[in-house]
């Protein structure tokens, strides 16, 4: 679960972020969607601590045990600023600042798993899991992550966040980049992924359709304000977000 407290980001005149109270729910798809500048990514940025917020605060309150636990083994809130304990629990791709590149994709996905305390043998289970994903054209290529395509980097950076099995994934214009074949695999990705884990997954994306079709809410951003916040229980959300974007 993430709680948002009057979280407030200001860029000189423009305000980039003013959400009063904001709640994500234990396995939530939430689909963050809102014009260029509506604020996605400056929200994103500071729920992973990379930006620091003008006013509020931002909670993560996880299922699994974590150093923040109550005495009587209830969770309580970390707040990303005060503690680094949520980045075991929390998976993330926002840009290609996120990898190392002068590695291969094999040389950082065992770099991850050996700082998030995974065997090599593990690594490579899991990565079995991501096969159809890469497209042949992840693994075993023998190139360095620089030199890869931007639909390749951006694949790599989504395998990255999801390798720990975190209990939170946040993703950051994931369908950018990849083909067509590639979006629809990643939509049965990351669907299967949260059936499977039952994980909180927040994707931003201006790709409507794909956002429509696999996120359970969705989040309306305008001018770093929330000014809808819709269930999307079998694409409920359409007709209203189309009829915002000026698609009737």
């Amino acid at each position: 679960m993430i709680k948002i407290e009057n979280l407030k980001k200001q860029f000189g005149d423009t305000i980039a972020c003013d959400i009063p109270s904001f709640q994500i729910n234990n396995g939530d798809i939430l689909g963050l969607v809102g014009n260029n500048g509506a604020g996605k990514t400056t929200l994103f940025r500071m729920l992973l601590d990379l930006l620091k917020a003008d006013e509020g605060s931002v909670e993560y309150v996880f299922a699994a045990p974590s150093p923040s636990a109550m005495p009587d083994g209830s969770p309580s809130g970390i707040n990303p600023v005060d503690s680094e304990a949520w980045k075991q629990h929390v998976g993330a791709y926002i840009d290609e600042g996120f990898l190392i590149d002068f590695l291969t994709p094999e040389e950082y996905f065992s770099f991850l798993g050996k700082v998030s305390g995974m065997t090599q043998q593990q690594v490579d289970e899991r990565l079995q899991d991501f096969e159809r994903f890469s497209g042949g054209e992840i693994f075993g290529q023998k190139k360095l992550i620089r030199n890869l395509s931007a639909g390749n980097k951006m694949k790599v950076g989504i395998i990255s966040a999801l390798l720990r099995k975190p209990e939170i994934v946040i993703l950051d214009e994931p369908f950018n980049f990849l083909d067509p074949t590639s979006q629809l695999v990643l939509k049965h990705l990351l669907t299967d992924y949260q059936r499977q884990t039952g994980a909180t997954i927040l994707i931003s994306s201006h790709n409507l359709q794909h956002t429509v079709d696999i996120s359970t809410r969705i989040a309306l951003l305008e001018h770093g304000v929330v000014i809808r916040d819709l269930p999307n229980s079998e694409g409920s959300a359409r007709t209203e977000l189309e009829a915002y974007f000026g698609a009737e």
